[in-house]
This record gives C-alpha cells, structure tokens and sequence, in this order.
C-alpha cells in the first residue's frame, strides 16, 4: 500500500475485516468459510509465528478457531517485510500482510519477489496506472479494484510454483485434449 495512504488504509481494512462473519458458506451472510484443508491450518499457524517473530505486528486474528472443521480467524499484519513466508509464499487462508511501498515500481517488485504467481491485484481509480502495474506483474490472473471472482471465459493458471497446468476458457479445454490428425480421402486412386 502506498505510504501516503497505508495508515488510514490499514485502519479502514482493520474494521472492515473485524466485521466479516464467519460460519457456513451456504449461509449468505457469511464472509469466510473453513479452509479446505486440515494441514494448511499448520501452514497458517507457521506463518503467523515466523512474521511475529521477525518483528511483524499483527493487528487482529492470528488463531485456529477452536470449533469443528478447519477455521482460521480472519488476521492482518503490518510491518512485514520479505523475510516473512508470510510475504512470500502462498497462504490459501484468511491471513495477509499490508506492506508499506514508496512507489509503484517497489510495489511491482515486491511483487514478483516469490516464486509464486497465482493471482495479484491493483486497487486504484487510475485505470492505466492499474494496467501499466498489472502489465508487470508476474501471475497467472490479475485484478484490478477487484479480487473476488473467477470467470470460466478466461484461463486460470498460475506463474513459477503456482498452479499446476491450465483450466477455464478455451485454453484450459484444450489441456485436458490431445488433438489427432485425420488424414482422409473421399474415394480410393484407381
């Protein structure tokens, strides 16, 4: 985020993120649901631990959710930095760390400083800023002043360690394909 705008970004997004309802994913006023994935609860417990320990401050969240399933409380940090897997590596649970940055070339770096590229996005009123940003983004899908859908139109692939092959769209129909030759003749010579 921006330096000019973290501060009051960062208290905005605290607030919204302490009202998020968590429970069933059939309920329509739920916001979070469970992760899918009983281990991925220890990659989210590591993550919080190592940003901690590396001077990061975590501003709400942070803990299982001690209930049947697999929750995790929603959880912000600040000060955070690369040393942080938090940073770097991927989450897939409700857990992000809000960076301070000078200028849209640190935040395009700090970007493509992983060797993940699943998705990215840009929040700005300036559309070709967000384009020219995005443009240099190393990831599989990018989203601008949006981050909350998938459209079966477009491909959905991941960069570097991201994603494993393509789905979505015409591309991702062609990967689960092989194309064949046919070779045919209307009638036979002679």
């Amino acid at each position: 985020v921006h330096e000019k705008i973290h501060d009051a970004f960062v208290s905005a997004f605290v607030a919204e993120v302490k009202g998020y309802r968590i429970g069933d994913p059939m309920d329509d006023s739920t916001y979070i649901g469970p992760i899918t994935r009983r281990p991925q609860l220890e990659v989210l417990k590591r993550q919080v631990a190592d940003a901690r320990r590396k001077g990061g401050k975590l501003l709400t969240g942070g803990h299982v959710i001690r209930r049947k399933g697999n929750w995790f409380e929603p959880t912000v940090f600040v000060n955070v930095d690369h040393r942080m897997a938090l940073m770097k590596d991927e989450s897939f649970g409700p857990i992000i760390g809000i960076e301070k940055v000078k200028d849209d070339a640190e935040a395009v770096a700090l970007m493509n400083d992983t060797e993940y590229g699943l998705t990215a996005g840009v929040y700005t009123p300036d559309e070709r800023r967000g384009r020219h940003i995005l443009a240099h983004v190393r990831s599989g899908s990018v989203y601008w002043n949006c981050c909350d859908r998938v459209s079966p139109r477009l491909p959905w692939s991941g960069v570097g360690r991201s994603g494993i092959g393509l789905t979505l769209s015409t591309y991702g129909i062609q990967t689960f394909t092989r194309p064949k030759a046919w070779h045919l003749r209307s009638s036979l010579p002679g």
